[in-house]
């Protein structure tokens, strides 16, 4: 088993194959890194914890609980987990129709499957999910997203009742209020804005967001503007997290079963890529079971302690690796430093702009959305591949995440096969009786032997083309060259024997040559081999050949020798008759 294959914690493998040197040397940096990281959470955190439909403080909650443990258990180096903006329109929807225990259910259902991915070894199967299907729910969370915010960035007014769950449901609802925006609101939100995009070509020492949140503060608290502020609109607590195990039934668990099973799909899938691109930017690699099993874990106490479902954050392990971290310390030490500001700031977030707070979010779609990746896929992909893109891009705006994923799916898998099949082909040798054919390296065959060579995968998306196959009356022996085959699902063995008993009745018998591992696995499972026969089983077209001839030579002979019999008989009988007439 590989390293990165076992369930251990990256960071005790660091600490029992690193030098005290190195750890002292690494150690401060991580340290550093952390409290930056915490600086880049910290607005992030907060914003995102209102986007998902709870209190500001149970986005910090998550960052802490679920970022110390993800980061003390996990497989990366330097990957930081935390709310995301991946979670924030399922996690709102979850809360709007279920209320925070229908959260708590769904986040331990995930929980619960995301360890048992990580135990049965499933953090490579990630790796299938196609790219194109990741990028359209990827572009189609962040369209989301940035729909759920136009509310706080207009600051528009909805009459009570107005129901603003579905994406379908915040368009109409933004549609008919737009005669209710809030001038002042769309200045700070514009400004907000403004900061985020422009910020990163001055300087990336310090968080954009965290400027774009003061500079909201000061606009609205220095010219006493008319706009709504987190402390309008919530009770802020800077208590600690406190762990709370609600009352739970098997109806709601059963209830949650979907929900819990977007989490867990996109909590894995995030997560890994996450820590994909993490590698590529420090030259390492990760545990991906080891990693899956700490996001389980990770998921279950944030909920339990007052939080959301989280993941992996790309632009925070990105700002890490920046920052110099390179261990899971520094994820450990953004947890603490998070609690620090709960404890002891929390209470001026109450200032904080909700225009400034959208702003953020729309940032965070944009960046989310990869309109690059999005545009090069649509301009150079296949006509396929940019209707999976786009299906799966709309279906997670207008149905949800879950349909979108497995529609996108199905269709990807149909196409696979499909061309797969299309790529499998059954042929025939040509026979040339010319003996001054141009043709070379021609084999010499017995008119008796057939050769047909199959190659790429047998599976039940090509057996028809065995039917393809054919003998003539003159035909002894039928050659299945298989040297191109890699794999045999039952539906081809089923062909295959189809195949001998159409041989069988047409006074046939099968050779196969070059039978590959895999298939001949199946063969011998399934008795084809003892059906067949062992030695019709050769390892080279020339051996197969040569065994055919040789069989041939055996029947001619005791077609000869049973001539001679037969004339031998003949004779004595002959004799015998005229024997029998001199008597008479």
């Amino acid at each position: 088993m590989q390293q990165r294959d076992k369930i251990k914690p990256i960071l005790f493998s660091i600490i029992k194959h690193s030098s005290k040197e190195e750890l002292k040397s690494q150690i401060p940096k991580d340290i550093v890194s952390g409290i930056v990281v915490a600086i880049v959470a910290l607005p992030l955190s907060i914003a995102l914890g209102i986007a998902s439909g709870v209190s500001p403080e149970q986005g910090l909650y998550t960052a802490i609980i679920a970022g110390f443990l993800i980061a003390f258990l996990g497989g990366s180096r330097v990957q930081i987990s935390g709310p995301t903006a991946a979670f924030a329109t399922i996690v709102a929807g979850i809360v709007a129709t279920d209320g925070m225990e229908g959260l708590i259910a769904a986040t331990i259902i995930a929980g619960i499957l995301l360890i048992l991915m990580g135990v049965f070894k499933l953090g490579a199967v990630i790796r299938f999910v196609p790219f194109t299907i990741t990028t359209g729910f990827t572009a189609g969370i962040a369209v989301t997203l940035t729909i759920g915010q136009l509310e706080d960035l207009l600051g528009l007014t909805y009459p009570s009742g107005t129901t603003t769950i579905e994406t379908t449901e915040k368009i109409a609802a933004i549609a008919g209020n737009l005669s209710t925006v809030n001038v002042q609101a769309c200045l700070v939100g514009l400004v907000c804005l403004a900061i985020l995009f422009v910020w990163p070509r001055i300087t990336e020492r310090f968080p954009g967001s965290l400027v774009a949140l003061l500079v909201g503060i000061a606009l609205v608290s220095g010219f006493n503007m008319d706009v709504n502020t987190i402390g309008d609109l919530y009770t802020i607590d800077g208590a600690l997290p406190s762990f709370h195990l609600p009352q739970l039934d098997m109806n709601l668990f059963r209830s949650q079963l979907a929900n819990g099973v977007t989490i867990a799909i996109l909590a894995a899938i995030e997560s890994l890529l996450s820590c994909v691109v993490a590698d590529s930017m420090i030259s390492s690699h990760h545990r991906a079971n080891t990693e899956l099993v700490a996001q389980g874990v990770g998921n279950i106490a944030s909920v339990l302690f007052g939080g959301i479902p989280a993941t992996g954050a790309i632009a925070r392990t990105a700002a890490n690796v920046k920052a110099g971290g390179r261990t899971p310390i520094a994820g450990m030490v953004h947890s603490l430093v998070l609690v620090a500001v709960l404890a002891f700031l929390m209470p001026y977030a109450a200032l904080i702009p909700m225009p400034a707070i959208a702003a953020i979010l729309v940032h965070v779609a944009y960046n989310m959305f990869g309109w690059r990746n999005f545009a090069h896929l649509c301009t150079t992909a296949s006509k396929s591949a940019v209707f999976i893109l786009l299906l799966t891009f709309v279906l997670t705006i207008v149905v949800d995440l879950v349909a979108a994923i497995g529609a996108g799916m199905l269709i990807t898998v149909v196409l696979f096969l499909k061309s797969m099949s299309e790529e499998t082909e059954v042929k025939g040798w040509k026979y040339y009786c010319d003996e001054n054919s141009e043709v070379t390296h021609l084999r010499e065959l017995p008119k008796s032997v057939r050769v047909y060579e199959i190659n790429g995968p047998m599976f039940f998306g090509m057996t028809e083309r065995i039917a393809d196959i054919s003998v003539k009356t003159f035909t002894k022996y039928l050659i299945i060259r298989m040297r191109g085959v890699p794999s045999l699902d039952s539906t081809g063995m089923n062909t295959l024997e189809n195949l001998h008993k159409y041989c069988s009745a047409h006074g046939v018998s099968l050779i196969f040559s070059h039978v590959n591992e895999q298939p001949m696995k199946t063969m011998r499972r399934a008795g084809f081999v003892d059906l067949i026969g062992e030695d019709h089983f050769r390892t080279c077209i020339d051996d197969a050949i040569g065994y055919a001839r040789s069989l041939l030579e055996q029947q001619s002979a005791v077609s000869r020798e049973e001539v001679v019999v037969k004339a031998a008989q003949d004779s004595r009988e002959a004799d015998e008759d005229t024997t029998h007439h001199t008597q008479r």
